[in-house]
């Protein structure tokens, strides 16, 4: 089969391209600007562009199937050939539904904690070399690739996203999967560039549960309101299976889960990655896994990349980063940070980075996000803001809506980090939250 992928370069994109070069297929593919590791990974694979760039000349008659990225504009030129020539144009999650229409479908959703129960899912499958077709947004140990697409699989691990599925097609990703198997972990307003109201956000996932296959099943999060809702107004036919935070304590700052079968010790922390780890095991189950085996497996899972990941600092002070932006995953890291180091100096940095966080309609939302460090910060580009042509923020504004008047602000990378190089990090623990990188700076120093 021979496909051509427009914007290859994405993270999603290039682990597709590279899942469907393993597969055996002919892949080609075109972006205007290729980054690391996307870069390297496509070059490794013979599949990296030759020049950046659009060329309409790439799109022949021959091709079977286009997969179009979000980071195309509708009117690429190369997506303006393919639609001359009536070729077949995939969204992303599209052709992953292609590709596993025949497959059991298992979908993680929700607006925090999908990519975590994703991977510790995988995590487990993978340790006792239980083999199944998968899609996780972030990186994992243990895995080169973090898409899998075979022939002979008979389960598909989805992480679904309810952000936009292409430029042309703007039904939530998820909404395409049609699970067997669904697992729902939380809603709380994202996106609101795209969901104008939180209403309409809350009817993505309305419509997910209502995509779930007749007699499939919904493991979810019975902790979130918003969740219970959706599913006790849900119409159609499924099983329900719902969880909650699990016993566990903190000793000697190690965490153990209180199960049936004694103290399990973790790897992770956080009452939210417990309820994670808790709606992973549920999954499992209906997977075939048996307790023992999943606490076995789960024990050695060290988190997802970017997931409160420990950072190696050369002055072996300690940082975790988490990809936090989000008001609910904000409060949520936090809380988990501040009970996990309850006997140490807090620092916590936040990144304002994406749309939603620098809208100052949205920012009421980050109301006491910070709350229990001993110092936080909020960082937000000016520049950042220019390029999104959105109206200045001021720190008095910052301060008002997260309800924290010891806030520090910066607008101003090289303030940031001015005010960075003065602090000990063997002295305290340290936060960082973004989906950025605080204007460049290095936190292994």
């Amino acid at each position: 089969m021979k496909t051509h992928f427009i914007a290859i370069g994405g993270s999603a994109m290039h682990n597709l391209a590279i899942a469907l070069k393993d597969k055996g297929y002919q892949v080609t593919g075109s972006d205007d600007a290729i980054f690391e590791p996307s870069k390297s990974r496509l070059e490794k694979k013979g599949i990296l562009p030759p020049e950046m760039g659009w060329f309409p000349e790439k799109i022949t008659s021959d091709i079977d199937a286009v997969i179009l990225g979000m980071h195309a504009h509708q009117d690429n030129p190369e997506l303006a050939k393919a639609k001359e020539l009536g070729l077949k144009i995939y969204s992303y999650p599209e052709f992953l539904y292609e590709q596993s229409k025949n497959k059991t479908r298992v979908v993680i959703a929700g607006s925090h904690g999908k990519t975590t129960i994703t991977s510790m899912i995988l995590h487990v499958l993978n340790f006792h070399q239980k083999d199944v077709d998968f899609m996780v947004g972030a990186q994992l140990e243990g895995f080169d690739c973090m898409v899998k697409l075979t022939q002979d699989n008979d389960f598909m691990v989805l992480e679904g996203d309810e952000y936009l599925s292409s430029p042309i097609d703007l039904r939530s990703k998820f909404l395409l999967y049609q699970p067997n198997i669904a697992l729902m972990s939380g809603i709380a307003w994202d996106h609101i560039n795209v969901f104008k109201t939180f209403d309409d956000y809350i009817e993505q996932f309305r419509r997910f549960v209502a995509s779930i296959t007749p007699g499939g099943i919904l493991v979810y999060n019975e902790e979130d309101a918003e969740v219970v809702k959706v599913v006790e107004d849900a119409e159609n036919y499924f099983r329900k299976i719902p969880y909650k935070t699990p016993e566990y304590e903190i000793s000697n700052g190690k965490v153990y889960l209180k199960t049936e079968m004694g103290d399990v010790p973790l790897s992770v922390f956080g009452a939210h990655n417990l309820l994670n780890l808790e709606g992973a095991r549920h999954i499992c189950q209906t997977l075939g896994i048996m307790d023992e085996d999943f606490y076995e497996a789960i024990m050695s899972f060290k988190g997802a990349s970017k997931r409160l990941e420990r950072v190696e600092r050369e002055d072996k002070g300690t940082l975790y980063k988490d990809f936090a932006h989000a008001p609910s995953k904000v409060k949520a890291v936090v809380k988990a940070f501040c009970e996990q180091f309850k006997n140490e100096k807090k620092y916590g940095f936040l990144e304002l980075h994406t749309y939603s966080s620098l809208n100052p309609a949205f920012l009421e939302q980050y109301d006491h996000a910070m709350d229990g460090l001993d110092h936080a910060v909020v960082f937000y580009s000016e520049d950042a803001l220019k390029i999104k042509r959105m109206e200045p923020i001021s720190a008095e504004l910052i301060k008002e809506k997260f309800k924290n008047e010891n806030l520090k602000v910066f607008t101003n990378a090289e303030e940031l980090h001015a005010y960075w190089n003065t602090l000990d990090k063997t002295q305290g623990v340290y936060l960082m939250m973004s989906s950025g990188n605080f204007g460049g700076l290095d936190l292994t120093k």
